[in-house]
């Protein structure tokens, strides 16, 4: 269950967890934020490899954050898992700020992230999210690689210039690239 924290009262702590995939590991963690008194208010799990990988933002007060620190520290004893948490608080929104998603499929070749994250990165483009998959075509078995970004574009860009340079990127190394805004 999550539940609206009183921002005013409200702090967060970010955890980033790892360890070796196996049943039970979600509800280990969701558990502990329950009964220390925290919500989750965003997180990303996965497994990657043979690992789990989860990194989540929690809120509540000082002394339930306190109480999730507590349980973290058990967790990492029983449930052998490299856990890393953090204090912060909630991001401000970002002024006049426009949300776009970026897709991009090619086969599969070393530098493709740093190089997405060059070309937003040279224009101040801020990347908020992004996920990647490596993974054999149907039929032909060629590796491929796909990733979508989700990025901040100023208000102020101009957006038609800015998908043209990033069409002209995507073809400069065979990339098949869109990037549209996110409606909703």
């Amino acid at each position: 269950m999550t539940r609206t924290p009183d921002p005013k009262h409200s702090t967060h702590l970010v955890i980033s967890a790892i360890g070796e995939d196996r049943p039970g590991l979600v509800e280990s963690l969701s558990k502990a934020v329950l009964e220390s008194g925290c919500s989750i208010e965003d997180s990303r799990m996965s497994v990657l490899g043979g690992h789990f990988a989860v990194i989540m933002l929690t809120s509540g007060n000082w002394n339930t954050l306190s109480k999730l620190d507590n349980a973290l520290d058990q967790l990492r004893k029983q449930q052998f898992l490299e856990i890393i948490s953090q204090r912060t608080t909630q991001r401000p929104p970002s002024a006049r700020a426009l949300p776009y998603g970026v897709d991009v499929v090619a086969l599969d070749q070393p530098g493709i992230v740093h190089q997405l994250a060059g070309f937003f990165s040279a224009r101040g483009i801020n990347i908020q999210e992004m996920s990647t998959h490596a993974y054999n075509a149907a039929h032909t078995a060629t590796p491929m690689f796909a990733a979508h970004l989700t990025v901040e574009l100023p208000a102020t860009e101009h957006i038609a210039s800015l998908r043209d340079d990033f069409l002209d990127f995507c073809d400069e190394l065979n990339l098949d690239g869109v990037i549209e805004p996110i409606k909703g």
